[in-house]
């Protein structure tokens, strides 16, 4: 997902991301830096399962046709991608149309009692606090993420496919903004601290991805109302899902065998863990089709030494692994 190969196609995309490529073209390219961090992060939550979020353009395609749980993830990960890149990017100051978080009108972080409209406060030790630093402005991410992640969806449409889509692109969205940090640092005499400056950091986006994925295992199930506006939860003493979950319409393939259909490359030769009984495990992983051991030798650094200045030199040593593939 690049910037250049997106806006090529404004003329087939929505009012506001059309909108976007024309005006903050810079934004796009936050956007799909974004896009692609959603994706890699995708890959390492789902490395060990049937579907591995494999970014084969055919099969992904098929992927993201369907309304699974899977799709869901895909879904959230990218949304919430998207809010973290265009975020990192304004307080990097990589962007003309945001920088750090404005916190002036913020309450203090200490105590809770402080009155909201100070700028600081002093906890019971006598240690003052203020918001300082350069917070990460989330908002501005979260708005644009927005823009461009639900322009294709419009709300007011009345398919189930429009909501669930929408549901979980916020519920991406929400693993970042409602989950930002304090960070803070003291200053003082001799390493007293007598004030602490404190500011908002985001979420370290592999929190984010094992968060989303909790969502994903918890993912409810829902039908469309009578009303086409809302989504109702299938199953009988199933509270509604939050606005955190993760929601689906579909049941999922079992992604045991290749079928383009679906968007499954099945798992014939993935590298499965013979003694693990968990989801990488060979039983599992290989759908009982059995596993065969297999011998490879390949190259890699070893007995690295540091050279002043400032040189690392290393050997190449071969190295026996014994692996286990899925038949």
């Amino acid at each position: 997902m690049d910037p250049n190969s997106i806006c090529r196609k404004a003329k087939r995309l929505a009012g506001k991301q059309a909108e976007l490529c024309q005006t903050q073209p810079e934004i796009v390219s936050e956007v799909a830096k974004g896009a692609r961090l959603g994706v890699r992060e995708c890959q390492y939550q789902f490395r060990y399962r049937r579907w591995n979020c494999t970014s084969h353009n055919k099969y992904f395609g098929k992927i993201l046709q369907q309304d699974i749980r899977e799709t869901a993830f895909v879904y959230a990960i990218t949304a919430a991608g998207v809010t973290h890149a265009v975020t990192q990017a304004c307080s990097m100051g990589d962007l003309l149309q945001c920088g750090c978080e404005a916190t002036r009108n913020r309450a203090p972080p200490r105590p809770p009692s402080s009155s909201p409209s100070s700028s600081t406060s002093s906890t019971g030790d006598g240690v003052k606090w203020e918001w300082g630093g350069c917070g990460d402005d989330v908002e501005f991410g979260y708005e644009k993420s927005k823009q461009f992640m639900d322009a294709k969806r419009r709300r007011g449409k009345s398919d189930i496919r429009t909501l669930v889509d929408l549901h979980n692109n916020e519920a991406g969205r929400l693993a970042v903004k409602l989950y930002m940090r304090t960070e803070c640092k003291c200053h003082g005499l001799s390493g007293s601290c007598t004030l602490r400056t404190c500011w908002k950091k985001m979420p370290h986006f592999r929190e984010v991805g094992d968060r989303l994925l909790e969502r994903f295992n918890g993912a409810s199930k829902v039908m469309g109302g009578n009303d086409g506006k809302t989504l109702i939860p299938v199953g009988q003493n199933i509270k509604p899902p939050d606005k955190q979950d993760l929601i689906y319409s579909d049941e999922s393939p079992d992604f045991c065998l290749a079928n383009r259909k679906t968007g499954s490359l099945g798992t014939r030769g993935r590298i499965c863990n013979s003694t693990a009984m968990d989801i990488s495990g060979c039983d599992l992983l290989c759908c009982e089709r059995g596993y065969r051991e297999e011998t490879v030798v390949f190259e890699e650094n070893c007995l690295c030494r540091f050279h002043w200045c400032c040189v690392v030199q290393c050997k190449k040593c071969l190295v026996r692994k014994e692996l286990s593939l899925c038949h």
